[in-house]
């Protein structure tokens, strides 16, 4: 399928690794040109690397979107590199799982620094240039904004309010011609994924399959997602094929979130 994508510009966020890499490879090969950005500069040039040995065109820069002006740095890097800007997706960002009573107020702090806030500041300084082109922004939060566990307080708290945010977003989207869009996805195969499941196969000796399918289990999954099914999604959601979808939450869960 033609998505009308070859020669757009795209600022992924977090693409050093994970979602954020799968993403960046994924829009590369309909024929996206990519600003890379991560704290880890060299799993950075990997990525680079990998799409020019695509063709594509990327441009990196290496900053830590918890500080308050490096959203407007990266958005002036884009401008400089490519000229103008057509696709952010907003993936960055982590947070730390545990006891709520353990959890400190710099563990709280430091999710929403780059898991919102770095949002709200690179989605204000993205803005202009993403109505210049009519262009379009994805979010990328996480079904426990939408299923909230006690083991994950900060993360649930966060990607619920990275989905108001978005709806915000697109509210003021259908004045200024963007379209926003939030993506919730479950399980992905990541290495944060891996190391959980190491960690409980360390913990219980029981057989890695066994591990994986019991997750799977407790989340109520058909399987785990991989990056490459939420790159395509993204793909075909900033694509011209997709251009009614607008202010949409959607769960990218393998069946996870059971109720409407």
């Amino acid at each position: 399928m033609e998505l009308g994508l070859k020669g757009k510009v795209a600022l992924v966020t977090g693409s050093s690794r994970g979602i954020g890499r799968g993403i960046a490879l994924g829009l590369a090969e309909h024929g996206c040109d990519l600003m890379l950005t991560a704290r880890d500069v060299k799993a950075l040039e990997d990525v680079a690397q990998a799409i020019r040995a695509k063709q594509g065109k990327s441009a990196v820069r290496a900053l830590d979107l918890r500080e308050p002006s490096a959203a407007q740095t990266l958005v002036e890097a884009v401008r400089h590199e490519f000229g103008g800007l057509d696709i952010l997706v907003n993936n960055a960002g982590s947070t730390k799982r545990g006891d709520f009573f353990a959890l400190s107020d710099a563990d709280w702090q430091d999710g929403y620094a780059l898991k919102f806030f770095a949002h709200v500041r690179l989605a204000r300084a993205a803005w202009p240039l993403l109505k210049e082109r009519r262009g379009a922004l994805v979010a990328i939060g996480g079904t426990s904004g939408r299923k909230p566990e006690k083991q994950f307080t900060i993360g649930s708290s966060v990607n619920a309010a990275v989905a108001a945010f978005t709806k915000c977003l697109a509210d003021l989207g259908k004045q200024d011609g963007v379209r926003v869009n939030c993506i919730h996805p479950s399980l992905v195969e990541t290495e944060r994924q891996w190391r959980r499941i190491r960690a409980e196969v360390e913990r219980t000796g029981e057989p890695e399959a066994k591990i994986r399918a019991q997750f799977c289990r407790e989340a109520g999954l058909i399987r785990y997602g991989t990056v490459e099914d939420v790159a395509d999604f993204v793909s075909f959601i900033v694509s011209s094929r997709a251009t009614w979808l607008h202010g949409a939450t959607l769960d990218l869960d393998g069946g996870e979130i059971p109720v409407l």
